[in-house]
């Protein structure tokens, strides 16, 4: 029986492993569909993050396929035989974007006090990284497998899944039998919530006493709006009231810019962003700004956008004040995010609603409910549904990742079912597996986003000895 010290192989392998690290996270990869085209189908930032990461892979002797700048992949079968199983381990490349208050470059990584800052260090750079260098561990170590591994990167995972759309269409193999993404936190995510989002739709000329002109909120449909800002005019002493309101509010720190110029105001109110799958954890600055709004004499669409937004969305993450609550003995509850906001006078409000939910309920049912909110004049629902995903802690993935798990931290292990979604969803027996650990703070989609350095090779310890587990 083979025995191998998984640390000590990390140990030999930190600085090279930060190294690549560094060289991903300086690649700004969010999302960019403005510079968008056939050669860079999501932005030039994720092709450039896929072409330093399969040369990475290239130069450590694998044989890389990049699927016209959507996915890239490689295998790794030493000693399986050709109708072996597949491992798939499924991580991405894109970020979020990086937002406001950093305390540094967002893509000039440093660390500091031994957390290592930059966009994507958490989610998922760092994480693909440490899981690269374990299946780099066997390979140098050239220790025989009875299992095929896929490692494959997406670019898009962040804003839609198109990339995994697009792989799955083209690539010639059959998908992996099982896997996991290294897309979220220990011991395991065995469960994934449902997520859809739907857009309500506002008429936008208003002719009031106040006239929204126009209002505009969020980055992406996954994150609480740090900010949101609005055009108004017809309102007076205004300064005093937004004093008046963050004081009120005191407890949420929010704070306000004002601009008064040619009859218009300018009004931008700050809270605090954070992960969409956990609203609760942020400050929604649209939501609050809508209820600062509420107070003044709107009127048509922009009084409807307004109301919705303090009396139905605002601290209501479960959907209560909606109507949309539902909640699943397994898998919990149903959590809602207002992501994305933008009214324009000329045109029309919309306002875009990120569901997670669980068995049981049903994206036809909560646009029936939201249908019927004053003042909405369509609720659309996202071309990209995930359903309710479940792999049983029966099962020998999940006990095997475990196992491993409890013999590295001393932890018990115990099913977990989020609201996030991971592409760990993507195979029938698929999980997401760390690479947060318990008691990390989560700042991922976040300013300032973290992961402790010592974290990272722990991670990547505990990832080569579960592949190993997994394949041997």
């Amino acid at each position: 029986m083979t025995t191998i010290d998984f640390k000590a192989e990390v140990e030999k392998r930190k600085d090279a492993l930060m190294e690549d690290l560094f060289s991903l996270l300086r690649i700004d990869s969010a999302m960019d569909m403005e510079h968008a085209d056939a050669e860079n189908p999501f932005g030039p930032g994720p092709r450039k993050a896929l072409d330093a990461f399969l040369k990475i892979a290239e130069r450590d002797g694998y044989t890389t396929k990049n699927y016209d700048n959507y996915v890239g992949h490689f295998e790794y079968e030493n000693g399986a035989s050709d109708d072996a199983e597949v491992l798939g381990i499924i991580g991405h490349l894109d970020v979020v974007p990086a937002g406001s208050g950093w305390d540094s470059n967002p893509f000039e990584p440093e660390i500091r006090n031994g957390n290592l800052y930059a966009r994507g260090a958490s989610d998922d750079k760092g994480p693909t990284v440490a899981c690269y260098y374990a299946l780099k561990i066997l390979k140098e170590l050239n220790l025989p497998l009875s299992k095929k591994i896929r490692f494959i990167v997406g670019t898009n995972e962040e804003t839609g899944w198109a990339d995994m759309d697009y792989y799955f269409e083209h690539c010639e193999l059959p998908l992996p039998d099982f896997g996991f993404s290294p897309d979220a936190e220990f011991p395991i995510i065995n469960g994934e919530k449902g997520n859809i989002t739907e857009y309500l739709h506002f008429a936008g000329k208003n002719a009031g006493e106040v006239v929204l002109h126009s209002f505009k909120a969020g980055l992406a449909e996954n994150m609480v709006p740090e900010s949101a800002t609005a055009v108004i005019s017809g309102a007076k002493d205004l300064q005093a009231a937004l004093e008046k309101f963050v004081a009120e509010h005191a407890s949420k720190n929010l704070r306000f810019d004002l601009e008064e110029s040619a009859g218009k105001a300018t009004i931008t109110l700050y809270g605090k962003s954070a992960h969409g799958a956990m609203p609760e954890k942020g400050v929604n600055g649209a939501t609050y700004l809508t209820l600062f709004l509420n107070q003044f004499n709107f009127a048509d669409g922009a009084a409807a956008f307004i109301k919705v937004g303090a009396e139905k969305l605002l601290e209501d993450h479960e959907g209560e004040k909606l109507g949309t609550a539902y909640v699943d003995e397994l898998m919990g509850n149903t959590s809602m995010n207002a992501g994305v906001w933008s009214f324009d006078e000329n045109s029309e409000g919309k306002i875009a609603l990120n569901f997670r939910f669980p068995q049981g309920n049903s994206p036809e049912r909560m646009q029936e409910i939201l249908a019927k909110l004053d003042g909405v004049v369509e609720v659309e629902l996202s071309k990209h549904l995930h359903v309710p995903h479940y792999v049983p802690m029966s099962d020998p993935l999940v006990s095997t990742l475990i196992d491993v798990y409890e013999k590295h931290t001393g932890l018990k292990g115990y099913e977990t079912i989020i609201g996030g979604g991971t592409f760990g969803r993507l195979l029938e027996r698929g999980v997401a597996y760390g690479a947060m650990f318990e008691g990390e703070p989560d700042s991922m989609h976040q300013a300032n986003e973290m992961k402790p350095v010592e974290n990272i090779y722990k991670a990547a310890v505990i990832y080569a000895e579960a592949i190993y587990e997994l394949t041997k």
